[in-house]
């Protein structure tokens, strides 16, 4: 069972195995190390449904399930969560806080010049979350910049706070938000007038709300479709092969999609690209 990761669980770990490697770790070392730890460190969102923590601390979602499921393949049998924003889950990874990133990281280039990521495991399209009959008309991103005095609510360094800035929406009106619930809220509360995260987080956050004066606007116009990956430190691609390994062959046999599908997510689509096509698009 998936555990969420204590302050003193953390230095503990960290002061174990955090050594960060200019140069690529042999795969079975990295691997006798986070077999010594008993476990992997695990950086998630707490973004149903890639990932979630329960009210007893237990950590679930596609992202940490099938994680916990690769390393458990590897010999590492607990995985272990911590919370980030995602601004904060590459610098934490690369510190050595973390031993990967399972959290619905999409693969960008700026991204892949950072971190050694797996093959895909979730694929998504972005959404908006309005009120109902959605007044302001927001079909794209471009949208809310033309109106001068709309507003977003955004993870802090996530992708769709990026695309509300690339479409034009002056800094000051994309507000960042530290989770679903509290984006769910503010818009309710009328202090942001649209929420945007993936679609599958957008309706997971709707169907636990069961407000009848809420909207989901999907896909985005304009947002392209992303897939994220396990993202590794650059030192540890030689673990990460072997992590792609296992994933392949869960993929081939169909332990995959028993595990993601359930969430909401297509396995044909995660099957149907690589790490290379996603870390190349523009």
């Amino acid at each position: 069972m998936t555990k969420l990761l204590t302050i003193n669980a953390l230095l503990g770990a960290v002061a174990l195995s955090a050594v960060v490697s200019s140069s690529p770790a042999k795969a079975d070392e990295a691997l006798d190390k986070l077999k010594a730890q008993g476990f992997a460190r695990i950086a998630i969102a707490n973004e149903p449904p890639f990932t979630a923590v329960k009210a007893d601390g237990t950590v679930s979602g596609a992202a940490p399930d099938v994680a916990r499921a690769v390393f458990k393949k590897l010999g590492v049998n607990d995985v272990v969560a911590s919370i980030s924003e995602y601004g904060a889950m590459i610098p934490g990874l690369q510190a050595g806080r973390h031993d990967v990133v399972t959290a619905g990281l999409f693969m960008k280039p700026e991204r892949c010049n950072a971190v050694a990521y797996s093959e895909p495991i979730l694929c998504d399209a972005e959404a908006f979350l309005v009120k109902k009959g959605n007044p302001k008309g927001f079909k794209s991103y471009a949208d809310i910049a033309k109106d001068e005095k709309a507003t977003i609510g955004a993870p802090g360094g996530g992708t769709e706070e990026r695309l509300a800035l690339e479409a034009g929406v002056p800094r000051e009106r994309v507000i960042v938000v530290p989770d679903g619930q509290s984006g769910l809220k503010m818009l309710q509360d009328g202090r942001i007038d649209t929420y945007s995260l993936p679609v599958l987080s957008i309706n997971d956050l709707v169907k636990k709300a069961n407000d009848p004066n809420l909207e989901v606007v999907a896909p985005v116009q304009g947002a392209p479709v992303y897939c994220d990956g396990a993202a590794f430190r650059k030192g540890d691609t030689a673990l990460r092969d072997e992590f792609d390994k296992v994933l392949a062959e869960m993929k081939t046999s169909g332990e995959f999609a028993k595990i993601i599908e359930p969430y909401g997510f297509s396995a044909q689509a995660a099957m149907s690209t690589t790490r290379e096509k996603l870390c190349a698009a523009k």
